[in-house]
C-alpha cells in the first residue's frame, strides 16, 4: 500500500514540476484572475506546504515549520527556484514514507483532521487527492493565462 501512495505522490509532483516548467512566460505564474482566486505560483507553493507539513513534518519529524499565509500570498520566485523546491519535496516525501511500515499505515494520524481522529493511511490519501485538485488548478491556471 505504502508504495503504491509513494509513486503516485511523487509521479504527481513530477507533473506540478512538470506544469509549472511549462509556463512560457515566468512572470504568466504569479497572475490571478481576481482577489478571490490565486496564481498558479502560489497554489505551487502552497502544495509544497501542505505536503512538507503534513508528511515531511508530522509523520516524518524533519521540524519543518509551515508559514501557510506566506504560501499564498508570496511572489516572484522563479521557475528554477520552485522546481528546486518541489525536486526537494520529492526527497522528503520519499525518505518520510519509505520509513512508514504497513502497521504504522493503521495507526491514529498525531493531528485532528476536521476534527476527527484518522489513520495515517486516511491522511495519506487525502493528501494524494488535495495535491491532485490543485494540479488541476495549476493545469487550468497555465491554459488560461500562459497561451
Amino acid at each position: 500500500m505504502i508504495e503504491g501512495i509513494k509513486s503516485s505522490v511523487v509521479r504527481d509532483l513530477d507533473k506540478l514540476k512538470r506544469e509549472i516548467s511549462s509556463y512560457k512566460n515566468s512572470e504568466n505564474i504569479w497572475k490571478k484572475e481576481d482577489d478571490g482566486s490565486y496564481s498558479a505560483g502560489n497554489l505551487c507553493l502552497h502544495l509544497l506546504g501542505n505536503l512538507n507539513h503534513f508528511i515531511g513534518a508530522v509523520i516524518g519529524k524533519t521540524g519543518y515549520v509551515r508559514n501557510r499565509d506566506l504560501e499564498l500570498s508570496q511572489k516572484g520566485i522563479s521557475i528554477n527556484e520552485l522546481v528546486k523546491q518541489i525536486d526537494e519535496t520529492v526527497v522528503v516525501v520519499e525518505k518520510t514514507l519509505d520509513s512508514i511500515t504497513d502497521d504504522m499505515l493503521n495507526q491514529y494520524y498525531p493531528l485532528l483532521f476536521n476534527d476527527q481522529k484518522i489513520t495515517n493511511c486516511q491522511m495519506l490519501i487525502n493528501t494524494m487527492c488535495y495535491l491532485n485538485y490543485h494540479l488541476g488548478q495549476i493545469n487550468f491556471h497555465r491554459k488560461l493565462f500562459d497561451k
